[in-house]
């Protein structure tokens, strides 16, 4: 069964949907885990370092704590797989930092590209809406198999520039930004949190469902749903 909308645009969700959330947990998580105590002791200064540390403070509610506290306050995270600001800020400089020395390349579904390629060309605008932060989903989209994808999006927001995404005025923010009416957008996730609140800013939405992905048993709700992006078609119309 075939998908139909009639929009402008489309946000990507990424883990889970685009890419396997099992190359994020087993490649990314570690990678960043081994390099949070370094990047905390010698590059402090650095403004994106020292402002998330800040924020890593304010969290824990301990403004004194020494770099060592504030490394394990981000493996904590990682461990319970919270969706922390400051800890996808650094996350973000390492594993950009990693994509640009070739360290890392990045997952994409094999459906995913041809998509996103094709729905480009018809003059869809693609953004992409994920909880990594924007420094992480430039490296991503920049760094896949297939080389450079970033001239295929417009726009990337994450919870610093748009807010949580299972906040409907988060997606309020983004189709302000965008300049779209909310029914003129479709927003692809696997979770039923955030599908649930996109739709109630009166967006579009599909549940992607993939097997194996954590939200996969526990399905998408009543929202429609594709296994794979090539159910999914997408117009717009010209009038």
């Amino acid at each position: 069964m075939t998908l139909r909308f009639d929009v402008d645009a489309v946000v990507l969700d990424i883990e889970g949907t685009t890419s396997a959330t099992g190359f994020v947990v087993d490649v990314l998580y570690p990678y960043s885990r081994s390099r949070f105590g370094a990047l905390l002791s010698e590059r402090s200064g650095d403004p994106a370092v020292a402002r998330a540390t800040a924020q890593v403070r304010e969290l824990i509610a301990e403004p004194d704590a020494d770099a060592a506290r504030v490394e394990k306050a981000l493996n904590d995270w990682l461990d319970e797989d919270r969706k922390a600001t400051p800890l996808k800020t650094l996350q973000g400089i390492i594993w950009s930092e990693g994509f640009a020395r070739g360290d890392l390349v990045s997952h994409f579904y094999e459906d995913v590209v041809p998509a996103l390629r094709a729905w480009h060309a018809t003059g869809v605008r693609l953004h992409v809406y994920s909880s990594g932060s924007v420094a992480a989903q430039r490296a991503w989209f920049r760094s896949s198999p297939e080389g450079d994808l970033l001239p295929l999006v417009e726009g990337l927001y994450d919870t610093e520039n748009a807010g949580p995404k299972q906040e409907p005025t988060s997606y309020g923010t983004i189709a302000a930004a965008l300049g779209t009416a909310p029914d003129r957008l479709l927003f692809l996730s696997d979770r039923p949190g955030e599908l649930d609140a996109a739709r109630a800013a009166g967006w579009r939405t599909v549940g992607v469902r993939r097997p194996g992905e954590p939200y996969y048993e526990q399905g998408v709700g009543d929202h429609p749903q594709a296994g794979t992006f090539d159910e999914i078609t997408i117009a717009r119309s010209t009038t």
